[in-house]
């Protein structure tokens, strides 16, 4: 315990670099090495977690609309290249980096990155990121939704098929560990979302706390327990580092492929957005309790960890791209603006010039000078010319179209029309 102040003056200089969340999470690890459960404590500490869990993913169930969950339906293409992108993508590049991993991080950190990619996306980044960075809110609620009620049957799918380590549960026990914690809190969230709606808009700084507040406290479950039966053994110091290493080269390249596919089939840059903040993140939210329910005691603390480096990368990398684009966005439609002004003064301009030229085209003044007219029309029997110019502006006064005629028809032939008549 004589080493608690110093691990708290270390946090308090953190302040400075990390946000809130991610110095509570460090330190529920510091405090899980200091003073974990032991026995009894440990068992009502686990029995704890499992319920924590249940309450998480009731509230995930309870919080989503399923007003926001099917509005973005329309835009279907979209839908489907995040979700290919968090349950297809995600697994292949841990596939594709386990052997690496194998080899520079042992097993049990390889097992960690696997049920690192077969997790849903985030929510509430997901959104906020999206909406920072100018892009399609609307198809961002609801990939991310989708994401997270699919996460909650399609995850446990994916680590079964990519995770062959004994740690890993397995079998019909299993099943119903998941039914229990994860399915039925999630579906009873959804049914009583009408009733309890209420509260949750009332209440919903005090719910987002509890749930930050449950995720600590399940990190520092998992990591006591891990700590208890000896599993950081096998974990060095100088293995944090490849392992960070590791998340940014799958997070590097998660954002990269989630980019050129929505330039590749041809998505407006707003839905593009949405695909990469949607297609490239991970759910610390249901990482955590999800790893209690489908890992050992013990090996969630280790199966977590590349998770929660994860999730801090993400955040710090999503935070600066976010601002670029939305940066790139306003710019854009400043330029769509000034171009329509443009266009519109432009418009303005011809229809004024056309509507000057007009009184200068008729001479309707010229109309009084030839009111000889009457005399004209006696000279109707001499030259045809002299006809059809005295008539028109004897007859119609000043016509606009025929000024010219008046202009021909003015000065001496007038006068002659007089002299034939």
């Amino acid at each position: 315990m004589g080493a608690l102040p110093q691990v708290l003056s270390f946090l308090n200089k953190l302040r400075k670099f990390c946000d809130g969340f991610t110095l509570a999470l460090l330190g529920a690890v510091a405090l899980s090495f200091l003073c974990p459960p032991r026995e009894a404590a440990a068992d009502a500490a686990a029995l704890a977690s499992k319920l924590v869990v249940a309450a998480l993913f009731f509230l995930h169930g309870a919080k989503l609309s399923r007003q926001a969950l099917w509005g973005g339906l329309t835009a279907v293409r979209v839908h489907l290249a995040i979700l290919a992108a968090t349950f297809v993508m995600f697994p292949l590049l841990g596939l594709a980096a386990a052997p690496l991993a194998e080899k520079a991080l042992g097993p049990e950190m390889t097992l960690g990155i696997l049920f690192l990619a077969a997790l849903p996306s985030t929510v509430q980044s997901s959104i906020a990121f999206t909406s920072i960075a100018r892009g399609s809110v609307a198809v961002a609620v609801c990939a991310a939704s989708a994401s997270s009620i699919l996460g909650v049957a399609l995850t446990p799918l994916l680590v079964h098929l990519t995770v062959h380590v004994p740690a890993a549960s397995a079998g019909l026990g299993a099943v119903r560990e998941l039914a229990l914690q994860l399915v039925l809190p999630f579906a009873a969230g959804q049914a009583l979302r009408p009733a309890v709606k209420g509260l949750l808009a009332r209440h919903g700084g005090v719910l987002g706390f509890t749930d930050r507040l449950s995720v600590v406290f399940i990190v520092f479950v998992s990591f006591s327990r891990a700590n208890v039966e000896g599993l950081w053994q096998g974990v060095s110091p100088a293995q944090l580092l490849p392992l960070a290493l590791f998340c940014l080269a799958i997070l590097a390249a998660a954002l990269l492929l989630t980019h050129l596919g929505g330039v590749i089939l041809g998505f407006s840059p707003e839905d593009r957005t949405a695909v990469l903040f949607c297609g490239s993140k991970k759910s610390l939210m249901a990482g955590v309790p999800m790893a209690g329910v489908l890992f050992s005691p013990a090996m969630a603390g280790v199966a977590i960890l590349p998770l929660m480096f994860f999730h801090q990368l993400q955040l710090v990398a999503c935070a600066q791209i976010a601002r670029m684009l939305g940066a790139r966005a306003a710019r854009r439609e400043a330029g769509r603006g000034r171009e329509g002004g443009d266009a519109q003064a432009g418009r303005a301009g011809r229809e004024g010039g056309s509507s000057h030229e007009g009184p200068e085209g008729t001479e309707g003044p010229e109309g009084p000078e030839e009111t000889g007219g009457p005399e004209g029309t006696g000279g109707t029997e001499g030259t045809g010319e002299t006809e059809g110019t005295g008539g028109t502006g004897g007859t119609e006064g000043n016509g606009g179209t025929e000024g010219t005629g008046g202009t021909e028809a003015q000065g001496d032939k007038p006068g002659a029309a007089e002299k034939d008549g």
